[in-house]
């Protein structure tokens, strides 16, 4: 029939109408934002000294309520996550030279952040199920000039926390915990992204919750909460009335996110257990749907885990599939859905093959700060590699506010191309 005709080769889409996107913001973000203009206090940061160092009294409620929501001592907001990440690196005292190692797959942000403090990424292969960080290959990178670990909760749950934990433990190591991608998921009934020395959130336009550009830091160390506040308020300014002893790091930074987007985070806040569990339906709903077919390997959940579902994850079994990679996407793309291809490797961006950052003459690589020998050819990580290079699809679940109808009509393409596959070889 005509109606089975794959879109590829002339037929008509499944997908006739381009999904809804994804918008959590509701009449409660508005009202919030009205009242913070109306109040003309839109910023109440001062770098200096006193209580307005602190921030204004939207940003203090939000912070107190990201503690209370997940469960630990200290929260403190900043202006993105990237900036979160320059911050933890710094709070957790990382010197030039050191080696932080960290996951390639994850956005480039986790590993510029180690940069940022002239300090050398090192980067660790990831579990082919989780596609998170792999302890083993943690451990296999430790040398003596490693001093943390950044442990990224990649797609929507947590990497192994109390593996990699206990290697820190080991080896005197600090470990921090990008979760951008997975807020509001748990592992064993904790939040993920609050079980490291610190960790935090995205809140960045396309998350599970949204101010525009923000991040959420989290610790139950005093120490690093006060660094952490330091970092992102031209802390030099603040350590001498403050009475700060240790100033490691403390480097003028202006990290300080508004009141308005905190206004805007504070209602967010209030729907992230909706908006999770409203992913976890839609991706079961889809995982039930496709498990059945030959060649896919659905999201795996790693014991004691929930998945907030950022990306819903698949990999093609290529041995059991008469045609590549491409071509099916090619397929799937061409009857309305948006899969993508691979995952960005972040160890063969140029920045790392060529070793260039700062300036040209490859500092703090070259320089005499750094006395290790970090690899970043490829090969160093082969089963990121491989995925990338091969197998793994993936689709942006926080893309699109899908209907259980939308789901139903991303499994029914699917079952055509499948159905269809030795007339795309």
């Amino acid at each position: 029939m005509e109606s089975e005709k794959l879109a590829l080769l002339g037929g008509e889409k499944v997908i006739k109408t381009p999904f809804e996107k994804y918008n959590p913001i509701g009449k409660e973000e508005v009202d919030a934002v009205k009242e913070v203009i109306e109040s003309g206090v839109l910023s109440q940061f001062i770098g200096g000294w006193g209580a307005d160092f602190f921030g204004g009294p939207k940003v203090q409620e939000f912070e107190r309520n990201c503690e209370k929501y997940f469960g630990v001592k200290h929260a403190v907001t900043v202006n993105s996550w990237t900036s979160g990440l320059v911050a933890a690196v710094g709070a957790i005292g990382i010197e030039p030279g050191d080696e932080v190692i960290v996951s390639p797959w994850t956005m480039c942000a986790s590993a510029t952040a180690i940069l940022h403090w002239n300090a050398i990424p090192v980067f660790a292969d990831i579990d082919p199920d989780t596609f998170n960080i792999d302890p083993k290959s943690v451990e296999a990178r430790i040398t003596p000039y490693t001093k943390a670990i950044m442990a990224v909760d990649i797609f929507g749950q947590s990497c192994d926390i109390d593996s990699l934990m206990k290697i820190a433990e080991k080896h005197h190591l600090k470990v921090i915990t990008d979760t951008a991608q997975s807020p509001g998921a748990e592992i064993n009934g904790k939040q993920t992204g609050t079980l490291a020395h610190v960790g935090g959130f995205s809140l960045n336009y396309h998350k599970h919750i949204h101010t525009g550009e923000g991040g959420i830091l989290v610790t139950n160390d005093d120490e690093i909460f006060e660094r952490l506040q330091l970092i992102r308020n031209h802390g030099e300014a603040v350590v001498g009335d403050k009475g700060v002893q240790n100033i490691v790091n403390i480097v003028g930074h202006n990290f300080r996110l508004g009141e308005m987007e905190c206004a805007i985070g504070i209602e967010q806040l209030k729907k992230l257990d909706y908006l999770v569990k409203r992913r976890q339906e839609i991706a079961e709903r889809l995982t039930n749907g496709l498990k059945d077919l030959n060649g896919i390997k659905t999201p795996y959940i790693a014991s004691g885990n929930t998945h907030a579902y950022y990306v819903y994850p698949l990999v093609l079994d290529l041995q059991k599939l008469p045609v590549s990679r491409a071509r099916i996407v090619e397929a799937l793309n061409a009857e309305g859905l948006s899969f993508a291809e691979g995952y960005q490797n972040v160890h063969l961006l140029p920045m790392y093959q060529q070793k260039i950052a700062f300036g040209s003459k490859g500092f703090p690589w070259s320089s005499d700060i750094y006395h290790g020998n970090v690899d970043y050819s490829k090969g160093i990580c082969p089963v990121a590699e491989e995925l990338h290079d091969h197998s793994f699809v993936s689709y942006g679940l926080c893309t699109h506010e899908l209907s259980d109808n939308d789901v139903d009509l991303m499994i029914e393409a699917f079952h055509k191309v499948w159905q269809n596959l030795n007339l795309i070889k």
